[in-house]
């Protein structure tokens, strides 16, 4: 059985003003290449790396297979952050503004792409990555917040947020998708339980 350690990217331009990216694609913060160095050096052995191919994810995986002495990092167009339609690039303020209410009760534009919908490519991804992975055990999958909740609400995990360079250990094996434990590779300065 394959083990994926899913990780989201570390701190975004957009993050740090609180905008919403979705699919769009601002580059990491200084910040965010920092938080990138430091999870490389609390991650143990990897066999391989894959990654979201927007530049916040793959730029936090170039960084960390670098230290790792892994790769060629590996990007997948659906490893993405869901399209959030006409929110991308909006703050929580300007989304409530035009939306009232919309944050509180769920309801999303037209153009928000749903969890359904994400898992549905997330999981065509993650059966490419262990097709071409299938001698690896350990696999680290570099990609976003959104990607991880719609995996986490498929098995009815409330969501609950997940910081810049979180994480959460899947075990994957046809199609079937097993939680593991959630880490926090930046949180507070000590190695991380990885098993």
């Amino acid at each position: 059985m394959t083990r994926l350690l899913l990780v989201r990217h570390g701190q975004s331009e957009w993050n740090a003003l609180g905008r919403w990216q979705g699919q769009a694609d601002p580059p990491l913060t200084d910040i965010g290449r920092e938080q990138a160095r430091q999870a490389g050096s609390v991650l143990g052995q990897f066999d391989a790396i894959f990654s979201s191919d927007l530049q916040r994810a793959s730029e936090t995986a170039a960084i960390i297979s670098e230290i790792l002495g892994i790769g060629p990092v590996v990007t997948d167009s659906d490893l993405q952050e869901r399209c959030a339609g006409p929110w991308q690039g909006l703050t929580r303020e300007e989304i409530e503004a035009g939306w009232p209410g919309a944050l509180v009760s769920g309801d999303r534009p037209e153009g928000y792409e749903l969890d359904h919908q994400v898992l549905t490519r997330v999981i065509d991804a993650l059966n490419r990555i262990t097709d071409k992975a299938n001698s690896y055990e350990n696999i680290l999958v570099v990609t976003h917040g959104g990607v991880i909740y719609s995996i986490e609400g498929s098995a009815a995990v409330p969501m609950v947020r997940i910081p810049n360079l979180g994480g959460r250990w899947i075990s994957f094996n046809d199609g079937e998708v097993a939680l593991g434990k959630r880490v926090d590779l930046v949180g507070d300065g000590t190695t991380p339980d990885l098993l």
